[in-house]
């Protein structure tokens, strides 16, 4: 699995940032991002995306366990 984000290249992205770009991008992608980058790419903030985390994950999604 290709564990760099796809725009500033930040090497060992985390479980919830390659969980989040599935989630939000596309399930089958390849190009995964880093959360900052993630945040500029869908124009909103780090502190949203970390929200969303925490709601899928008490949703109980598979992308972050």
């Amino acid at each position: 699995m290709n564990n760099i984000c796809c725009i500033c290249q930040k090497e060992k992205l985390s479980k919830n940032e390659i969980g989040l770009t599935k989630k939000l991008i596309n399930v089958k992608t390849k190009d995964y991002y880093c959360i900052k980058c993630l945040a500029d790419y869908l124009e909103v903030t780090v502190e949203e995306l970390n929200d969303k985390i925490e709601e899928f994950k008490e949703e109980g999604c598979t992308l972050f366990k």
